[in-house]
């Protein structure tokens, strides 16, 4: 039986183009009755497709018409049926970040890729840093930190030298982001259930902004990041182009 396909494309021209000769050959349903969702865009379009569509449980089956497209598969429009029926499945859960603004406001958000601290004025950031509520670094003086999901791993984390993560491994990355002080750490691999709380000292002085996947909240005083085991997300990739596949490839490129 062929999908019921609904397709969705960002604001890039070339995605609004793909998506009018799909719709045009293969048609499209809405969301709630579709079998599965092809977006069109790059990595920032289908992060927020997962992330809009999250209630849905529906598979995300990602088109390229952006850059790197590093969730994305090849854009080819003639055999999309066979494509769709041939995919394969990759299950990832986001990060929950929660975090207190210097004015008492909380502020909740999802990340598939990272939750990462950012300094947000001319001097570094000084952070503190405990798992699982014990205090496992004093200071650290940097530009920023994150603590990155596998399937994140190559993006901002793998920039700030952090490692690359296999999709299934029950591991975190907490990487440091240009660290001065103590000026050869790195960071650390952390149990996938660990809860990260980064307090900002001298927040006055040294602002610091958080951002889960492009939603920020500015002028933090604390940070708490865990893995959210219960969402998970239903990426499909063509056959040997999946996520273990592209961080194998990232690595040896």
């Amino acid at each position: 039986m062929p999908h019921k396909i609904a397709f969705v494309a960002s604001d890039v021209p070339s995605a609004q183009t793909a998506r009018a000769a799909l719709v045009a050959r293969f048609g499209t349903t809405p969301e709630p009755q579709a079998d599965v969702i092809v977006a069109l865009g790059g990595d920032g379009f289908m992060l927020h497709t997962l992330h809009r569509t999250q209630a849905l449980d529906t598979p995300v089956y990602g088109m390229n018409r952006g850059t790197v497209g590093f969730l994305m598969n090849d854009y080819n429009e003639t055999d999309l049926p066979e494509r769709l029926a041939r995919a394969e499945e990759e299950v990832i859960n986001p990060l929950a970040m929660r975090a207190e603004a210097n004015d008492g406001t909380l502020h909740e958000a999802l990340a598939i890729n990272e939750v990462s601290l950012l300094r947000a004025g001319p001097q570094a950031a000084k952070l503190r840093i405990s798992i699982d509520g014990r205090l496992r670094l004093e200071e650290l003086i940097c530009d920023g930190a994150l603590v990155s999901t596998p399937a994140g791993s190559t993006a901002y984390n793998y920039s700030a030298h952090g490692p690359i993560l296999p999709i299934g491994s029950d591991v975190l990355a907490l990487t440091a982001v240009a660290a001065f002080r103590p000026r050869r750490w790195r960071g650390a691999l952390l149990p996938k259930t660990a809860c990260v709380r980064f307090d900002v000292i001298e927040p006055d002085k040294r602002p610091v902004m958080a951002d889960a996947d492009s939603r920020w909240v500015e002028s933090v005083t604390w940070v708490e990041i865990r893995s959210r085991t219960d969402i998970s997300h239903r990426i499909l990739f063509d056959p040997g182009h999946g996520l273990e596949e592209r961080l194998l490839r990232e690595q040896f490129t």
